[in-house]
Protein backbone atom coordinates (compact mmCIF):
# COMPACT_ATOMS: atom_id res chain seq x y z
CA UNK A 1 0.00 0.00 0.00
CA UNK A 2 2.67 2.17 1.05
CA UNK A 3 5.09 1.73 -1.98
CA UNK A 4 1.65 2.06 -4.14
CA UNK A 5 0.97 5.42 -2.62
CA UNK A 6 4.79 6.27 -3.00
CA UNK A 7 4.79 5.49 -6.31
CA UNK A 8 1.88 6.98 -7.97
CA UNK A 9 2.34 10.28 -5.62
CA UNK A 10 5.75 10.33 -7.39
CA UNK A 11 4.09 11.40 -11.19
CA UNK A 12 3.06 14.93 -9.35
CA UNK A 13 6.28 15.45 -7.99
CA UNK A 14 6.44 18.61 -10.24
CA UNK A 15 2.77 19.79 -9.71
CA UNK A 16 3.90 19.82 -6.33
CA UNK A 17 7.06 22.10 -7.41
CA UNK A 18 4.91 24.09 -8.67
CA UNK A 19 2.72 24.39 -6.16
CA UNK A 20 5.24 25.03 -3.29
CA UNK A 21 6.93 27.87 -5.47
CA UNK A 22 3.41 29.83 -5.89
CA UNK A 23 3.17 29.99 -2.05
CA UNK A 24 6.34 30.34 -1.49
CA UNK A 25 7.59 32.54 -2.98
CA UNK A 26 4.13 34.11 -2.77
CA UNK A 27 4.82 34.32 0.83
CA UNK A 28 8.05 36.43 0.14
CA UNK A 29 6.63 38.85 -2.51
CA UNK A 30 3.23 39.90 -0.36
CA UNK A 31 4.06 38.97 3.23
CA UNK A 32 7.51 39.70 3.61
CA UNK A 33 9.39 41.60 0.79
CA UNK A 34 6.98 44.14 -0.35
CA UNK A 35 6.39 45.93 3.20
CA UNK A 36 10.19 46.03 3.19
CA UNK A 37 10.98 47.37 -0.01
CA UNK A 38 7.95 49.91 0.22
CA UNK A 39 9.73 50.96 3.81
CA UNK A 40 12.46 53.18 1.92
CA UNK A 41 15.85 54.06 3.76
CA UNK A 42 15.05 54.27 6.68
CA UNK A 43 13.33 50.37 6.87
CA UNK A 44 16.69 49.17 4.74
CA UNK A 45 18.64 51.07 7.60
CA UNK A 46 17.01 48.67 10.24
CA UNK A 47 16.89 45.74 8.07
CA UNK A 48 20.57 46.08 7.12
CA UNK A 49 22.22 46.26 10.58
CA UNK A 50 21.50 42.61 10.44
CA UNK A 51 24.34 42.19 8.53
CA UNK A 52 26.44 43.29 11.79
CA UNK A 53 25.58 39.47 13.20
CA UNK A 54 28.47 38.44 10.27
CA UNK A 55 30.87 40.89 10.71
CA UNK A 56 30.16 43.60 8.33
CA UNK A 57 29.74 47.11 9.71
CA UNK A 58 29.15 49.42 6.37
CA UNK A 59 26.22 50.20 4.28
CA UNK A 60 23.52 48.88 6.44
CA UNK A 61 21.05 50.88 3.91
CA UNK A 62 22.42 49.53 1.12
CA UNK A 63 22.33 45.47 2.78
CA UNK A 64 18.74 46.08 3.75
CA UNK A 65 17.35 47.68 0.35
CA UNK A 66 19.16 44.63 -1.25
CA UNK A 67 17.65 42.03 1.46
CA UNK A 68 14.18 43.66 0.80
CA UNK A 69 14.72 42.87 -3.40
CA UNK A 70 15.91 38.90 -2.67
CA UNK A 71 12.97 38.75 -0.72
CA UNK A 72 10.25 40.42 -3.28
CA UNK A 73 12.01 40.19 -6.54
CA UNK A 74 13.32 36.61 -5.45
CA UNK A 75 9.55 35.58 -4.49
CA UNK A 76 8.36 36.80 -8.08
CA UNK A 77 11.29 34.72 -9.47
CA UNK A 78 10.40 31.82 -7.91
CA UNK A 79 6.44 31.72 -8.50
CA UNK A 80 7.43 32.16 -12.22
CA UNK A 81 10.32 29.78 -12.21
CA UNK A 82 12.45 31.92 -13.81
CA UNK A 83 16.48 32.24 -12.73
CA UNK A 84 15.19 30.07 -10.34
CA UNK A 85 18.42 28.81 -8.48
CA UNK A 86 20.03 32.14 -8.63
CA UNK A 87 16.88 33.76 -6.51
CA UNK A 88 16.86 30.51 -4.30
CA UNK A 89 20.55 31.58 -3.27
CA UNK A 90 19.66 35.12 -2.30
CA UNK A 91 17.13 34.10 -0.69
CA UNK A 92 18.71 31.23 1.13
CA UNK A 93 21.63 33.90 2.04
CA UNK A 94 19.26 36.44 3.41
CA UNK A 95 17.83 33.73 5.82
CA UNK A 96 21.16 32.92 6.54
CA UNK A 97 21.66 35.70 7.92
CA UNK A 98 18.65 36.24 9.75
CA UNK A 99 18.83 33.36 11.70
CA UNK A 100 22.97 34.28 12.84
CA UNK A 101 21.49 37.45 13.55
CA UNK A 102 18.64 35.86 15.90
CA UNK A 103 21.68 33.59 17.04
CA UNK A 104 23.42 36.50 18.16
CA UNK A 105 20.55 38.25 19.61
CA UNK A 106 19.92 35.31 22.10
CA UNK A 107 17.56 33.80 20.52
CA UNK A 108 17.87 30.14 19.86
CA UNK A 109 14.13 29.01 20.12
CA UNK A 110 11.24 32.38 19.09
CA UNK A 111 12.19 34.29 16.32
CA UNK A 112 15.09 31.47 15.02
CA UNK A 113 12.64 29.06 13.92
CA UNK A 114 11.30 30.69 10.07
CA UNK A 115 14.30 32.08 8.84
CA UNK A 116 16.05 28.72 9.41
CA UNK A 117 13.05 26.94 8.33
CA UNK A 118 13.52 28.98 5.03
CA UNK A 119 17.28 28.91 4.50
CA UNK A 120 16.53 25.02 5.17
CA UNK A 121 14.04 25.09 2.18
CA UNK A 122 15.53 26.98 0.17
CA UNK A 123 19.13 25.25 0.22
CA UNK A 124 16.86 22.16 -0.93
CA UNK A 125 14.99 24.01 -3.76
CA UNK A 126 18.33 24.97 -5.29
CA UNK A 127 19.74 21.29 -5.52
CA UNK A 128 15.70 20.41 -6.73
CA UNK A 129 15.30 22.80 -8.81
CA UNK A 130 11.89 24.70 -10.19
CA UNK A 131 10.38 21.46 -11.89
CA UNK A 132 9.46 20.83 -15.29
CA UNK A 133 6.53 23.94 -15.29
CA UNK A 134 9.00 26.85 -14.76
CA UNK A 135 9.97 29.64 -17.44
CA UNK A 136 13.39 28.68 -16.95
CA UNK A 137 12.56 25.40 -18.27
CA UNK A 138 10.74 27.17 -21.05
CA UNK A 139 13.33 29.83 -22.12
CA UNK A 140 16.32 27.59 -21.38
CA UNK A 141 15.13 24.07 -21.63
CA UNK A 142 16.86 23.09 -18.12
CA UNK A 143 15.02 22.26 -14.35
Amino acid sequence: MTKLLLTSLSKYQNFGLLLTRIIIGGSYIYVHGLKKVIGGPEKWGDIGTAIKSIGINFYPVFWGFMASISEFLGGLLLVVGLFFRPAAVFIFLTMAVATVNSISNGDLVGRIVYPLEMAALMFLLIFIGPGKFSLDKYFFNKI
